[in-house]
């Protein structure tokens, strides 16, 4: 059985991250990183943007540009982990490992009951983001179900391909739940402008073959094209039977980012973990805090002992629009917008702490706000300091 010094599963910002760091902080070799995917490690937020607003959609941006030193096997979905004996089984063999990484991320979620035989796109890979282009290019109209994130830059970027975009939510407005009524007024205005149709406060009650719609309210949409936005779902099925802690799919580590097994540890979209600010278990689904989230796991697994402290946040575009954001994610009870013609700063609170900062067009208040939102501080000192 062949055996590495560390294995790495996955090979998003985590996984890449987390291998890089373990190499430059002096971890032995081999390195082993495996990936269910078929491309070699490139970034994922560009897909639902300029990656598929691009007439060249096979054009991707690598991670890192140099991955010699890291072993890295493409098309090798794990199939189980056996922690007591510190192996991993693929469909070729069982591997053995001194310390793991589990950066597996996550998958689309679906529409419950959706037809097999249906015609519908999700967008999480650039296998994904192929196969949608190559729809869109042949598409005159295009339905988009979901507003969180990647609904609304999805739909934005098919619009400025010249698509006809329907996009459904069952929000009030997009975003609105999460971000409060002013941010979701000012997305609502960015897709409008792009000409995007919004069917907003309805469910889809069902879906036919090839791509037939039906919503609650009776409306029927037929378009071209159908893509399903609605969040995602931790790949982790094949750790269960590992005997790792999961909560709702998710792995529980600790500060270091280690699981209850010495030397296994998990980041990113599949990881439930302890923050040493913050005082509480988050989840987090974002780019750049999977990559600093593996940074700290490769360096305890060569053995560091560091903690994951960074304040989580990231950026959107919506069209032309960026939207910067950072919070810890478990909600807020009070939010306060302060505008300057299109540009605006939300700063959300709860129980008069801070606890959150979106910005269009302010970025110096998005710094200053994780900065704050690290120290405590409340809302009164965010407004005053601005």
């Amino acid at each position: 059985m062949d055996a590495y010094s560390l294995i790495v599963i996955g090979s998003g910002p985590g996984g890449v991250s987390a291998a890089r760091a373990y190499l430059s902080a002096g971890g032995a070799g081999p390195v082993l990183l495996l990936t269910a995917d078929d491309d070699p490690p490139y970034q994922r937020p560009p897909l639902s943007k300029e990656a598929l607003r691009s007439a060249d959609a096979q054009a991707l941006t690598p991670i890192d540009d140099d991955l010699a030193d890291i072993e890295v096997r493409l098309s090798s979905p794990v199939a189980a982990v056996d922690l007591s004996r510190r192996w991993i089984r693929t469909a070729a063999q069982e591997i053995g490992f001194d310390h793991l990484v589990l950066a597996p991320g996550s998958h689309p979620a679906l529409l419950p009951d959706l037809p097999s035989e249906a015609d519908w796109h999700v967008l999480r890979t650039a296998a994904d983001l192929r196969r949608l282009t190559t729809a869109a290019g042949q598409a005159r109209t295009a339905v988009v179900v979901g507003s969180g994130f990647i609904g609304c830059e999805a739909a934005a970027s098919l619009a400025i391909r010249g698509l006809q975009v329907t996009l459904v939510s069952p929000e009030i407005g997009p975003q609105q739940k999460r971000l409060g009524d002013d941010p979701s007024r000012a997305i609502t205005g960015w897709l409008t402008s792009l000409d995007v149709r919004l069917l907003l406060g309805v469910e889809v009650s069902g879906v036919e073959a090839p791509r037939r719609v039906h919503l609650q309210n009776g409306t029927t949409l037929e378009p071209d094209l159908l893509l399903l936005a609605l969040g995602a779902t931790p790949s982790t099925d094949f750790l269960a039977s590992s005997g790792l802690v999961l909560d709702e799919g998710r792995i529980c580590v600790d500060r270091r980012l280690e699981t209850s097994t010495r030397g296994v540890y998990a980041v990113g979209d599949a990881a439930l973990a302890q923050h040493a600010v913050a005082g509480r278990a988050i989840a987090v689904e974002h780019w750049g805090d999977a990559e600093a989230m593996g940074t700290v796991a490769g360096r305890n697994a060569a053995g560091g002992s560091e903690v994951w402290d960074t304040v989580p946040g990231f950026w959107s575009e919506v069209g032309e629009h960026t939207l910067m954001y950072a919070a810890w994610g478990d909600g807020w009870d009070r939010l306060e917008v302060v505008e300057d013609g299109e540009a605006f700063t939300v700063w959300y609170a709860r129980n008069d702490v801070l606890v959150g900062v979106l910005t269009h067009e302010h970025e110096d208040d998005y710094e200053r706000g994780r900065a704050l939102i690290a120290g405590g501080a409340s809302l009164a000192a965010a407004l005053s300091s601005g």
